[in-house]
């Protein structure tokens, strides 16, 4: 599936101004900024990256996304890459660095579960909607 044109959008923008225009991004329909990371997969068929724009959130060093894909009942294509590599690189404001990915479980996604919400409420809202149709998967990347 192609990249929306306003998520492309968002990535140029991003690495232009090495994350000065981005970083905190402003959700249209969601109250106030979040934190926004850019995370590049490779392709598990096309072996080409791919770049998505994600909101963020911290754990000590490592930074947490959820593959909540707007509570859509199948998982984002960017984590069924990582699946497959979980070697990615990520852009956070300026600077870029590779990271390894692993979806947390259990308890210690319960607990990352609650940091998140706290940075955008609205996973929440996301998980009420899919129900039991999938667990949202919530990746831990750490620095390599």
């Amino acid at each position: 599936m192609a990249q929306s044109d306003k998520a492309s959008d968002h990535v140029r923008r991003y690495r232009a101004s090495n994350g000065a225009d981005g970083h905190m991004w402003d959700r249209l329909g969601a109250p106030g900024t979040y934190p926004c990371l850019l995370l590049t997969t490779t392709g598990r068929k096309s072996k080409q990256p791919r770049t998505t724009p994600l909101v963020y959130g911290r754990d000590g060093d490592n930074y947490l996304v959820i593959g909540s894909k707007g509570g859509r009942p199948t998982h984002p294509a960017w984590y069924l890459n990582l699946l497959e590599n979980p070697g990615v690189e990520l852009q956070v404001g300026a600077e870029i660095f590779p990271a390894t990915a692993r979806t947390a479980a259990g308890d210690e996604r319960e607990r990352l579960w609650g940091k998140m919400r706290s940075v955008y409420p609205l996973y929440d809202e996301y998980e009420a909607r899919i129900g039991t149709a999938r667990e949202i998967p919530l990746v831990v990347f750490e620095r390599d």
